[in-house]
């Protein structure tokens, strides 16, 4: 729901070709993160032209160019910027000084949409953990429900359900969120996980459980995950 046309999304993105402009730097716009199912072209389809909505505004606000989580989405993305760009390798001439910076535009929480509910919880633990859980054997990033999820949207996630339950938010159906109704669906979440030999799936729960339902907000997700994986190098090298 809070996309990039949210009133402080588009603040920081008009600022972000600003300010890089100014500087002769490349403005990249944002991800593309959907994964293509290449079993499932009316969902494909669907993404496509999303993703083509979202470069066109991209190439139109001044972007130079932008990155994409799969290969399959390059000839979208090109053609796009190639129909603003024309020959031109850049738009470093586009200065947007008519963009005027502000720190209430990029503060303005009131303004964005969206609602809270059981089932954006439930996929903020099942992202969080598959993806910690990745990360543990070895993966910066993997595709979890089509789409490509790194550390950053795992710590989204993991921030989301740390606030909502310190602010005791309320759902869409009126459920106060609160530590033990989290603690329960991440149960839940764990018990529906595909297993398979060697995962850590549990070390994943469990850190998940200390950067999103402790009484302190850890600083990054993944400083505890570090802490598992040094200590388990340090039991190895012992042995």
């Amino acid at each position: 729901m809070v996309t990039m046309t949210a009133p402080f999304m588009r603040a920081y993105t008009d600022q972000l070709v600003r300010a890089c402009h100014r500087r002769g730097a490349h403005a990249i716009g944002g991800p593309s993160a959907f994964v293509p199912n290449r079993r499932d072209h009316a969902a494909n389809s669907v993404a496509f032209e999303k993703m083509r909505a979202e470069k066109t505004r991209e190439a139109k606000d001044g972007f130079d160019g932008a990155w994409v989580a799969h290969p399959d989405l390059v000839p979208v993305a090109r053609e796009v910027f190639d129909s603003v760009l024309g020959r031109s390798p850049n738009q470093l001439s586009r200065s947007r000084e008519d963009v005027v910076p502000q720190a209430k535009a990029l503060l303005d929480i009131a303004g964005t949409p969206g609602i809270i509910t059981e089932q954006g919880i439930r996929s903020n633990l099942e992202i969080g953990v598959r993806y910690i859980e990745s990360w543990l054997r070895g993966n910066g990033a993997m595709a979890i429900n089509d789409l490509m999820e790194d550390a950053a949207t795992a710590e989204i996630s993991r921030s989301q359900i740390w606030q909502w339950i310190h602010a005791s938010a309320i759902t869409e159906d009126g459920e106060i969120i609160t530590q033990e109704w989290v603690a329960e669906l991440l149960e839940e979440v764990f018990s529906s996980l595909e297993r398979f030999e060697g995962d850590r799936f549990e070390d994943a729960v469990d850190i998940f459980e200390d950067v999103s339902l402790g009484t302190e907000f850890p600083a990054f997700l993944t400083v505890a995950a570090y802490e598992r994986y040094f200590q388990e190098s340090l039991q190895l090298i012992a042995a």
